[in-house]
Formats: structure tokens, C-alpha cells, sequence
């Protein structure tokens, strides 16, 4: 109610002033990050940490798009092994040397795990490995709280979001 009333204590000055926008909020222009690459032993922009179920030439791609009150996330992945279920998840740190340098799942809310507080985009693969999956959040990210990596998991989530070892991690800018 304060800003009503000052808006209509300035309303006489703006007959002999120049207008002003300083009252009128500017929109949430959103938060665009991305992150992809061929999978690799030693660059943290595209790591794999089990060759096994992320074998050479594996690779994907995701894109994080934030605003006007939701996040939606895209994810490609090729060369996995066929016929496969992987967890994915957002995890809060850059991807590192080590599977657990990415740190925790992000949420949005620091709540229990589940797919509306955190971005979860499981995939089964196809018959040459590859898949895609895309989730819708009905809240948005800012740009001094994002993910900062994505990890492809052994196994599918669980109900308490759970999936297993970390087998690749793509590194969010």
C-alpha cells in the first residue's frame, strides 16, 4: 500500500518533471544457462566417471531456461548404452575430477527431493543409446542462485530421489 501512496504524493511534480521510471519494476529478464560436450576422462566442462556405462564417444547436451515464474529444462544425451534407464538430475556445484565435486541435487526450496523441487529428467535409451528428456518447474531461478552442473546417474531416481553412481557430469555456464 506504501507504494500506491507515494506514487500519488509524486503524481503533481510529474506536471513539471521529467518522467521517471524509478517506481515502475523492471521484468525478470530470466536465467539461460547450458552446458554439453563429448564425454572425457580429464575436461570438467564434459566428465565421465564410469566408462563403462558412459563409453567413448558418449555425449550430451542440456539448457536451462528460467522466467516469468518457471524453469524449463532440455537434456540430449548419444552414445550411452542401449536400452538403458539413467537418473539426471541438477547438482549444485561445477563438475570436478571427482563424481561427488558437483555436490548435492539443486533444489529449489531446501526441502525432501522430488521432481517439482528439483529438476529431474530420467531417460531410457534407445537401441543406439541415445534420448531425451525435458522438465517444467513452476518456479523460476535467479542468476545469483543457479545449478551449476548436470549428472547423468547409474540408475533411474527413486521416490526419495536417489539414482545411484555418478557416471558423467556436463558442467552448467
Amino acid at each position: 500500500m506504501r507504494l500506491p501512496t507515494l506514487m500519488l504524493a509524486l503524481l503533481p511534480l510529474g506536471a513539471c518533471a521529467a518522467p521517471t521510471t524509478a517506481l515502475v519494476p523492471t521484468p525478470h529478464e530470466g536465467v539461460r544457462i547450458s552446458g554439453g560436450g563429448e564425454f572425457s576422462t580429464k575436461d570438467t566442462s564434459a566428465i565421465v566417471y564410469d566408462a563403462k556405462l558412459a563409453p567413448s564417444g558418449a555425449q550430451a547436451s542440456v539448457t536451462v531456461e528460467s522466467a516469468d515464474g518457471q524453469t524449463r529444462t532440455s537434456f540430449v544425451a548419444e552414445g550411452l548404452l542401449p536400452d538403458r534407464k539413467y537418473g539426471v538430475h541438477l547438482h549444485t556445484k561445477p563438475c570436478g575430477l571427482k563424481p561427488d565435486d558437483s555436490g548435492p541435487h539443486f533444489q529449489h526450496a531446501h526441502a525432501s527431493p522430488s521432481a517439482t523441487n528439483e529438476v529431474w529428467l530420467d531417460i531410457t535409451t534407445d537401441r543406439s543409446g541415445a534420448a531425451t528428456s525435458a522438465a517444467r518447474n513452476p518456479w523460476a531461478l535467479t542468476p545469483d542462485r543457479v545449478p551449476h552442473s548436470l549428472v547423468i546417474h547409474a540408475s533411474a531416481t527413486a521416490t526419495d530421489g536417489t539414482a545411484g553412481a555418478r557416471v558423467a557430469c556436463l558442467t552448467l555456464k
